[in-house]
C-alpha cells in the first residue's frame, strides 16, 4: 500500500496472502508499505490489559506500530486531538509521525505488538512529561 504520509498519524492496511497453509502479510520499507528506512525493531509483550506502555512522544522517531498477535490499543494525541487506534489485525499497522504522545494499553493475554522505528534509540530525543511536549507543540 503507497501512501501519503504527511499526516502525524495514520492507519496502514498491509496486504495479506492465504491459503490452505495459512497467511502470510507483507510490509516492506523504503517508503514501500513502511514510509521510511527501518533502523530498528522491538516488540512488547506479556503486558497486563491494565498497564500503559509508550507515555512519550518522540522529536523525530517515526514508529510503524503492528499487533502481530492478540489486540491493544493506542492512544495518539497530536496536541491538537485526541484518539484511540485498537489494533485487532496483524495485517493493520499504525504509523506515528514525529512529536506524536502515544499511550499503549489495553492488551490481550496473547498481544505481541510490533514496533518498527525510523531511527537507533537516542533517549534524548524523547518527552516523556506531557506538559513539556505539550509546550513544544505550542512552540
Amino acid at each position: 500500500m503507497r501512501s501519503d504520509f504527511d499526516e502525524n498519524y495514520k492507519v496502514l492496511e498491509f496486504k495479506e496472502f492465504g491459503d490452505e497453509k495459512g497467511n502470510l502479510v507483507v510490509a516492506e520499507g523504503s517508503g514501500f508499505d513502511i514510509p521510511f528506512d527501518i533502523r530498528r525493531v522491538f516488540y512488547i509483550y506479556g503486558s497486563e490489559r491494565d498497564i500503559k506502555r509508550g507515555n512519550h512522544a518522540n522529536r523525530y522517531t517515526r514508529f510503524v506500530l503492528i499487533n502481530v498477535s492478540g489486540s491493544s490499543k493506542v492512544l495518539i494525541d497530536d496536541g491538537k486531538k485526541r484518539e484511540v487506534v485498537a489494533l485487532d489485525k496483524p495485517r493493520m499497522g499504525l504509523y506515528l509521525g514525529p512529536m506524536v504522545w502515544k499511550e499503549m494499553y489495553d492488551f490481550s493475554p496473547d498481544s505481541v505488538l510490533l514496533c518498527l522505528a525510523s531511527e537507533h534509540y537516542i533517549e534524548s530525543e524523547y518527552i516523556r512529561d506531557y506538559d513539556e511536549f505539550i509546550k513544544e507543540i505550542n512552540g
